[in-house]
């Protein structure tokens, strides 16, 4: 008869039999406990129950007693608004200077020198102008980059020891492996030449060999190292993955043009180390001979001496390896670009950009090439705006095709290369039709204008910073770039003009176009550039002959650690930014056994409790949380704010933290801090050591008939609610009020008595929603950063419709 029953209510003069209620999902309550007050107990037994489901009838107790509204839900908002940067103090004397030359008041200008004002009215346009070029110049040199290279100075003496596999795929593979062979068993380690094949093929031939190194060999081409890649995912190898290449870069003045297609592996490579950093070794390139020298050199750094350098270039003479440094620009006349300007990608974002730039800076005709020619989107629009302009169809991958667009056109004064074709694909899903499909229109439309245009006034290529420092799942568009930068060095080598601009994201048009790439990116720490001042260093970089430049906004502050999360990047070291954060051990390295010995010193219980606590810190701060007291451990990380992004970040900071490889999946595989600390325990100390993973039933109620109707404002004035709304119409109210001082807003600097003063208002109130800077931002599982990149307006939004 009680089959199913499940709450229980004792009446007696003490709680005795409830007591004894041991199911699980029971409630058990006594109306009456022995020496205390029957009026408390009786409410608390009923409100328990009442609590659990069953229905109560409260109206006997509440007799005579009208209802009230409750009122509305008590947000526990916390302030999320920018803050504002303080600028430099600028000297009074140069602000009364600059101020009528910024307004363009040649009166006043004229009044602060004490020169009549005919003496200046020629003379402030030109100010201003130069104001405004030195303002872009200072902001374009915050952006601009260069690839350096550095000798290694300390180099200690080591060998490589255990089976080495060397991969190769034809005859000049043979031939690359006879000197490596030779050099590597001359060192003591044994060398095993492994056929590159197929991809099933190899991964079975890698995973009997268990090889403590690969090297893959100069004659590898792009596809063949994607194969390498593939298969050594597939038997989830650990051993340390180079590519050797020769001739891929010029590391120094002795070294000749660099080779495009090896070229093309390096930027490919980098991408490896990106997606792949627990089997990367790195990128080494050999000098065509190999002697006693540089084969000591080739021991010591597949030995492991350098560390986490992973682009490293052996030459006779020593070791080198690449660096990123600042570049500031060169007092050097900016280009303008005269007669004929042939740009391809022309009637796509960036063309357009250019073609526009070039049209209002010198530029006789424009031809715009793309491989849709009229046809292509929004070029009648563009043809209409640029009447010099001409729109041409042209497969750039095919020879005969840009031989005959060359000959239609006739004579070309400058090229501007900016097309490209954006296709990303994870290294262990990309295939060689992926590679040739991004590479085509990229590399071998510059190869063929290279060799038929020949000397030219400018020859631009639009590079990216996916081809410097890599992206992940951009290998083959890294790829592409690199091999661009090639080319530009080998025009360079044969006394040609060129100029290879590796662009970050640009801003409105672009691969970074739309508004969630461009959030995704500035969350990375990469601001897209706006077009104005992007021209402008692009001008720049061509008018100082220079042969290549980075030019890209990152904040490296919040760049560098998302980037380098799961491996060292000594790359960037030599940045002055780089050098004032923490650089994380190496993927492997010391933290590993630290982390380890850390947790065997403890007990169960403070291992636990350790590892969920390193959890919560690190979801905390991927969120944007001041502490990890904000992270439930048993709130789903979805409920919490996560997307993809803060996912992977997350896998990032755990794996550099602890030393353990862990899935990009992490945090959709175990979803809550709780279940992830039982997983990340059993990963680092075993299984046996590891919690229960513990699961909360959860109650699904079909049958709530309750429908709540209502409504919420925000109005200026102080006004929250319909109540306050009605008061404010009835006593004839405005709802203007005082300035909030809670904005960084400068209310003295910005206020002027003078309504005609430029750049400042004149009032002293005006209509403001208060407290727009607060919200509750856990309430609607929005993490701390993402509220605090939020419009405001969008927060009010969502507090004002959960009120109603």
């Amino acid at each position: 008869a009680l089959e199913g029953v499940s709450r229980f209510v004792e009446l007696g003069p003490d709680g005795v039999l409830a007591a004894l209620v041991q199911q699980p999902d029971a409630v058990a309550v006594p109306l009456l406990r022995r020496e205390r007050d029957e009026v408390t107990t009786a409410l608390t037994a009923l409100a328990t129950l009442h609590v659990n489901g069953v229905p109560v009838d409260w109206s006997a107790l509440f007799a005579g007693v009208q209802p009230v509204e409750l009122p509305t839900y008590a947000f526990q908002r916390q302030r999320y608004w920018l803050r504002t940067r303080a600028e430099a103090p600028i000297a009074a004397a140069d602000t009364d200077f600059w101020d009528p030359i910024d307004r363009g008041d040649t009166v006043g200008l004229a009044t602060r020198l004490g020169v009549p004002v005919t003496t200046l009215e020629p003379l402030l346009p030109a100010l201003v102008s130069w104001r405004a070029r030195g303002r872009e110049r200072s902001l374009v040199d915050g952006w601009r980059y260069r690839v350096t290279w550095k000798p290694v100075t300390d180099l200690a003496e080591a060998v490589p020891r255990g089976t080495w596999a060397l991969v190769g795929d034809d005859v000049l593979g043979a031939a690359d492996a006879l000197g490596l062979v030779e050099a590597l068993t001359g060192m003591g380690a044994e060398a095993v030449v492994v056929p590159l094949g197929e991809r099933d093929d190899l991964a079975v031939r890698l995973g009997e060999l268990a090889p403590a190194g690969v090297l893959v060999l100069p004659s590898v081409a792009l596809a063949g190292v994607l194969t390498v890649v593939q298969a050594l995912a597939d038997v989830e190898s650990s051993a340390p993955l180079w590519l050797v290449t020769r001739g891929a870069v010029a590391a120094g003045r002795a070294d000749g043009a660099p080779d495009v297609a090896q070229a093309a592996k390096w930027g490919l490579g980098r991408v490896i180390g990106l997606e792949h950093p627990e089997r990367w070794g790195g990128l080494l390139d050999l000098p065509e001979t190999l002697d006693a020298r540089a084969i000591v050199r080739l021991g010591a750094v597949l030995a492991g001496t350098l560390g986490a350098e992973d682009q490293v270039a052996v030459r006779s003479g020593g070791v080198l390896v690449r660096r990123l440094e600042h570049a500031p620009a060169s007092a050097a006349p900016a280009w303008r670009p005269r007669g004929t300007v042939l740009i391809t990608g022309g009637t796509g974002g960036l063309g357009a950009e250019v073609a526009r730039w070039a049209a209002e800076n010198g530029a006789e005709r424009l031809v715009l090439v793309s491989r849709r020619g009229v046809d292509a989107p929004g070029a009648d629009a563009l043809l209409a705006e640029l009447p010099n302009a001409e729109a041409h169809a042209c497969d750039l991958a095919d020879p005969s095709a840009v031989e005959g667009l060359l000959a239609t056109i006739g004579q070309v004064n400058a090229v501007v290369h900016a097309a490209g074709v954006a296709e990303d694909a994870e290294l262990v899903d990309a295939d060689a039709a992926h590679l040739n499909r991004v590479l085509s229109g990229k590399v071998d439309g510059a190869l063929y204008l290279d060799a038929l245009v020949g000397d030219v006034d400018a020859f631009v290529v639009f590079s990216s910073i996916s081809g410097i420092w890599g992206s992940a799942e951009q290998a083959a568009y890294g790829a592409a770039n690199a091999a661009l930068d090639a080319l530009i060095a080998r025009r360079r080598a044969s006394g040609l003009p060129g100029t290879a601009v590796a662009w970050g994201p640009w801003a409105q048009v672009g691969m970074a176009a739309d508004d969630e790439t461009a959030a995704q990116l500035r969350r990375r720490g990469l601001t897209p550039i706006e077009p104005g001042p992007a021209l402008a260093a692009l001008a720049g970089a061509v008018g100082a002959g220079e042969e290549s430049v980075t030019v890209a906004d990152v904040r490296w502050a919040e760049f560098l650690p998302l980037f380098t999360a799961s491996r060292a990047r000594p790359f960037f070291t030599d940045l002055s930014a780089a050098q004032t954060l923490a650089t994380p051990a190496p993927h492997g390295g010391p933290a590993v056994s630290a982390f380890a010995q850390r947790l065997s010193g403890l007990a169960a219980a403070d291992r636990e409790r350790l590892v969920a606590e390193v959890v919560r810190t690190h979801v905390a701060a991927v969120l944007g949380h001041a502490s990890s007291e904000a992270v439930a451990p048993n709130r789903a990380f979805k409920e919490l704010g996560f997307d993809s992004l803060t996912a992977v970040e997350l896998r990032n900071r755990l794996q550099a933290a602890t030393g353990v490889a862990l899935p990009a999946t992490l945090a959709f595989d175990h979803p809550s801090a709780a279940r992830l600390a039982d997983f990340l325990l059993s990963q680092v100390t075993g299984p046996d050591a590891a919690s229960a993973d513990i699961r909360t039933p959860v109650v699904s109620i079909d049958d709530d008939p309750i429908v709540i109707v209502g409504m919420g404002l925000r109005l200026p004035g102080g006004v929250q609610t319909p109540g306050q709304f009605w008061d404010l119409v009835a006593a004839g109210g405005d709802g203007i009020g005082a300035f909030p001082t809670d904005r960084g807003w400068d209310l003295d600097g910005l206020y002027h008595p003078d309504p005609d003063h430029a750049g400042t208002f004149y009032a002293r109130e005006g209509g403001f929603l208060y407290g727009a800077g607060e919200f509750d931002a856990g309430l609607f599982g929005i993490s701390p950063r993402e509220a605090l990149a939020m419009d405001p307006q969008q927060r009010l939004l969502l507090e004002t419709s959960w009120e109603a």
